[in-house]
């Protein structure tokens, strides 16, 4: 099997709770100001995907959210981190750029090693995926290609560069997931012609998800090598992943969708400094 079929890892994720969360803006695709917000609404759905993560077993921390701040819920965005070392992100747009200070200043509080004030545009884990030994990192919207040398020369993993073309997919995570051990599914089309050449030849056994999958967000999920978290809306890609032996977990992220997250962006994977090597055995 392409995949670790022993019961799933125990991870830690930090969130943070959609209490200010609208749609003041539009500085991605799915994002029209004109629509109305139901804050509880995605607060329940928020608690609905902490609740599900506490009963696969994860363990959950939380950052406060900050008054002003409607995107913060997006914790994904907030940094990358792997063991002790978080590299905190630099946000393309200004509407974005306070949450970068205060996801930094939580890092401190809990005893990591945060990185010197990033020189160029990343955007976390929102374009930063760990896969055994490398990491997987997307350009082309958010964050910049210079930005991947700064991640290399950190953590010390080869960093594998794929561009992405279709504004849509603006964040690797919403066009590619990682599965378990050396498995991803992915959505070809959000990608240029190289960067699909790289992951059919990284990941001949992927799973490909269609159009349809990636528009329902199917793909911003979250795997712990076998549950699979995910919009509970990408029904083609639940019935898939089970076809391949895992066990999907679908959740109702319809609010927060109208921002442009579900449910990967609401999680920042706290990766232990073994994870690499583990997963690469």
């Amino acid at each position: 099997m392409p995949y670790d079929s022993s019961p799933g890892a125990r991870c830690q994720y930090l969130m943070c709770p959609p209490e200010y969360f609208d749609v003041r803006y539009s500085i991605n695709p799915w994002m029209d100001p004109s629509k109305p917000v139901d804050t509880g609404l995605a607060m329940a759905q928020w608690e609905r995907l902490r609740e599900t993560y506490l009963a696969l077993g994860h363990q959950i921390e939380l950052i406060d959210p900050v008054p002003g701040l409607p995107d913060m819920v997006f914790a994904a965005n907030g940094a990358t981190v792997i063991g002790n070392r978080a590299l905190i992100a630099r946000y393309r747009y200004p509407q974005r750029a306070a949450e970068a200070p205060a996801y930094r200043d939580w890092f401190l509080a809990n005893g990591f090693q945060v990185s010197d004030e990033p020189r160029f545009i990343n955007e976390g884990q929102g374009d930063y995926l760990l896969e055994g030994e490398r990491l997987l990192a997307g350009t082309g919207f958010r964050t910049d290609r210079l930005s991947h040398d700064e991640a290399q020369e950190l953590y010390g993993l080869p960093v594998v560069s794929l561009t992405l073309v279709n504004p849509s997919f603006y964040h690797l995570d919403t066009a590619l997931a990682i599965l378990g051990k050396g498995h991803i599914m992915y959505y070809p089309e959000a990608f240029s012609v190289g960067s699909q050449q790289v992951l059919r030849r990284l990941y001949p056994d992927a799973i490909l998800a269609n159009r349809r999958d990636a528009e329902a967000f199917g793909l911003n999920a979250v795997s712990d090598g076998v549950n699979v978290v995910l919009p509970q809306v990408a029904t083609h890609l639940i019935e898939v992943l089970r076809e391949h032996g895992y066990h999907p977990v679908g959740v109702d992220m319809s609010e927060l969708h109208k921002s442009g997250g579900a449910v990967k962006c609401c999680t920042l994977e706290l990766v232990p400094e073994t994870a690499a090597a583990a997963a690469a055995a």
